[in-house]
């Protein structure tokens, strides 16, 4: 029996959408990476883009455990000495890109390398509910219903 291996012809993107209101943050990013990666996908290949293309609405409603609102940070360096800086996730959720905290995650939770760059284009995170894929007709996948304790109240 020979191992398959996708072929740009062999794959098949479809779109998904997931509504992040409620959803703890770590638990969403990992499916969406899976989603992204294609991992879910029988026709997995690891150095092919087969994953979906996956649409995160409400991303400003996302939930953390414990005093990760208030105790994790986002660290960067302005590239002068002593130019280190960072933001905690509550500053970055209350200010104009709360999007940026949920690309972060599942950012981390693939590999670093241009494949993952790549991967990283099949991405749509917006912080309202609405969104301008409605032509691609997005499946929903409810997260929420996949664990009782992807959600917090």
């Amino acid at each position: 029996m020979k191992t398959f291996s996708a072929t740009p012809a062999d794959i098949e993107k479809k779109w998904i959408i997931i509504d992040a209101e409620g959803v703890v943050l770590g638990r969403l990013a990992s499916i969406v990476a899976m989603r992204l990666r294609g991992k879910h996908k029988a026709t997995f290949t690891p150095h092919m883009d087969t994953g979906d293309n996956v649409i995160v609405i409400n991303a400003d409603k996302i939930q953390m455990t414990g005093k990760k609102r208030t105790d994790k940070k986002y660290y960067w360096h302005t590239g002068h000495p002593g130019g280190i800086k960072h933001r905690t996730a509550e500053q970055i959720l209350e200010g104009a890109h709360p999007e940026r905290v949920v690309t972060k995650a599942v950012q981390r939770m693939l590999p670093g390398n241009r494949l993952s760059r790549q991967i990283m284009t099949n991405l749509r995170v917006y912080a309202g509910a609405e969104h301008p894929h409605e032509a691609q007709a997005p499946e929903v996948l409810d997260v929420k219903s996949m664990n009782s304790k992807n959600t917090r109240s």
